[in-house]
């Protein structure tokens, strides 16, 4: 401490001979000198967007003790080298083209729109199906067989309840067109009344369902 308080002594005695105002206190040189040293920025690379400081890959100045008691321990910057800066490029390309990619939000479908889609998906498994009926061959009053006609007719309400039974869709009597029953054996094509709100496939002005009469 004596050798510390001489060498200011000596200081103040210099300043004085050489006119300069005194102040309070004269530090020692050696402090101004790890002053410098303790204040130099360094160049840092962000590694992440920092309010007030940079962005995310920018190279900005910041304190020694700022770099190392904060930034670094939480991986918010690294050293502005080499190869710190091609990781650092990479890392906000990919970041980058998370970013861009755009996320359609589909909106959910009304209960309107279902059931069209319903019914939709109905009618095309009544056009492309083929409903099957077994018949007896019918007997004349003289016991003779007409080979081309049932015995009993297939009627407007069988063909419903087989088109539940066969094809798992429900239909009312509204939407079959028979104005009459089905007599003979053979196929037929038997017209669909369904709501207009079902859009046709292309190529065709209404749907139908296929019936064949067999026999037993």
């Amino acid at each position: 401490m004596a050798h510390i308080q001489c060498g200011r002594n000596v200081l103040r005695k210099l300043a004085s001979e050489r006119g300069v105002a005194q102040s309070n206190s004269i530090a020692n040189p050696m402090l101004f000198i790890a002053q410098g040293l303790r204040y130099r920025k360094l160049e840092v690379i962000l590694t992440t967007s920092i309010d007030k400081l940079g962005k995310a890959g920018e190279t900005v100045r910041v304190a020694p003790g700022y770099f190392r008691n904060h930034l670094m321990p939480k991986l918010l910057a690294v050293p502005n080298i080499d190869k710190y800066a091609y990781l650092v490029r990479e890392q906000c390309k990919l970041y980058q083209r998370e970013e861009e990619e755009t996320i359609q939000v589909v909106a959910a479908p009304t209960a309107k729109e279902d059931k069209i889609r319903e019914y939709q998906a109905a009618a095309k498994r009544l056009d492309n199906a083929c409903l099957v009926l077994r018949r007896m061959i019918k007997r004349n009053e003289d016991k003779s067989l007409s080979l081309n006609e049932v015995r009993t007719p297939v009627t407007k309400e069988e063909i419903i309840a087989e088109v539940a039974r066969q094809l798992s869709v429900k239909i009312q009597p509204e939407n079959v067109y028979l104005p009459s029953p089905l007599a003979t054996f053979g196929q037929f094509e038997v017209p669909l009344l369904l709501p207009k709100s079902i859009p046709l496939p292309e190529g065709k002005v209404r749907y139908t369902l296929d019936v064949k009469i067999r026999r037993k």
